[in-house]
């Protein structure tokens, strides 16, 4: 009989059971169990063997650079971050309202691992999510326009509950790139959650985009539902700061 299932189980593409049937089915013997007992045993064990491989192709397909997470970030370091904000981030309502989130910042004070923490645990909540360098995003959806593929590309991106835009700061960009960032903006606007990481304090932005009009209607979609930090700290990659 064990071959037939084990036949069965393969066909079905049940490899959590499969792993685990002759371990299950031994102990069930020794112990006398029931085969509501065993049969439960097996579907939970496909059913963590299931999540555990989609968390994997999540995590895969964010794209994160880092495996920062909110545990591992140096709050002690860093006190121009509240840890008491960060921690209200951690509870992933932004996510669930559509809210944004702006992290502005020196290079290196902390806010693309603040970001990448935040990715991170969504992730592990079974939101879908994906990292952006700023200029590598922009470069994508800019190489999009010669196959016709922006559409399509711009719907894939916009899908996504929660997306990390790192280091928007002094870009070389063309009139299609800033028309098209704006156009995902647009799109994602109170029906996904984008986090940004930038150098720039927003009054910046206009030298970056050059459109006036352009960034006064982006920063009123990014700002109507948006939680903005300022890191004024110093460097976590200073020498004098590793050894405190």
């Amino acid at each position: 009989m064990l071959p037939k299932l084990s036949y069965l189980i393969e066909q079905l593409h049940l490899r959590g059971i499969a792993d685990s049937l002759e371990t299950v089915l031994t102990k069930a013997r020794q112990q006398g169990q029931s085969a509501e007992e065993v049969l439960q045993k097996l579907l939970e064990i496909e059913y963590q063997y299931r999540n555990t491989r989609k968390l994997e192709n999540r995590l895969k397909a964010a794209k994160l650079p880092w495996e920062w997470s909110i545990d591992t970030f140096p709050f002690k370091r860093q006190p121009a971050v509240k840890k008491s904000q960060i921690m209200s981030l951690a509870k992933l309502e932004f996510i669930t309202h559509f809210e944004n989130v702006i992290f502005i910042g020196k290079p290196g004070t902390g806010k693309t691992g603040l970001a990448i923490s935040l990715l991170r645990l969504a992730l592990i909540n079974g939101y879908r999510g994906r990292f952006y360098k700023a200029q590598d995003l922009l470069n994508e959806l800019y190489a999009s326009l010669a196959d016709r593929s922006t559409s399509r590309l711009l719907k894939t991106i916009a899908n996504y509950d929660v997306i990390i835009i790192d280091e928007l700061g002094y870009l070389t960009l063309t009139n299609e790139q800033i028309n098209i960032f704006f156009k995902l903006i647009d799109m994602r606007y109170h029906k996904k959650s984008t986090i940004i990481t930038t150098n720039l304090d927003v009054s910046a932005w206009y030298d970056v985009f050059k459109q006036k009009e352009l960034v006064d209607a982006m920063l009123d979609r990014l700002n109507h539902y948006c939680t903005t930090i300022k890191i004024d700290g110093a460097s976590l990659r200073d020498p004098k700061q590793t050894k405190n």
